[in-house]
C-alpha cells in the first residue's frame, strides 16, 4: 500500500523542480522519484539533478542501496540532495 509523505528538494534540485516540496504517494524510493521525474517532465534539468543527488529518507541515508528496496513511511520525508560545490 502506497504511503503518503513529503520530499523537500535543497539548491540545484530545487531550483530544477521549480519548488522546494511536493507531496508524494509511493511504496518506495524509486516509485516516489518516478513519478516527480513525470511530473517535471518539462524541466529536463531536474532528471539531470536526479541521477547526481543523494537522498535521504526519514532523515537516514539512502547510500548506495536500490530505490526500489527502499520503502517510504506514512507521514514521511525524503530529502534530495544534489552536489554541492566548495567542502
Amino acid at each position: 500500500m502506497a504511503a503518503a509523505g513529503t520530499i523537500r528538494y535543497w539548491a540545484a534540485a530545487k531550483a530544477a523542480a521549480g519548488t522546494a516540496e511536493e507531496p508524494y504517494d509511493a511504496t518506495t524510493l524509486a516509485d516516489a522519484l518516478e513519478t516527480a521525474r513525470r511530473r517535471h517532465s518539462e524541466r529536463p534539468e531536474f532528471a539531470r539533478v536526479l541521477l547526481r543527488s543523494s537522498f535521504l529518507v526519514d532523515g537516514a541515508p539512502v547510500g548506495a542501496r536500490s530505490h526500489d528496496t527502499v520503502t517510504l513511511a506514512e507521514g514521511g520525508t525524503v530529502e534530495v540532495l544534489p552536489p554541492f560545490a566548495g567542502g
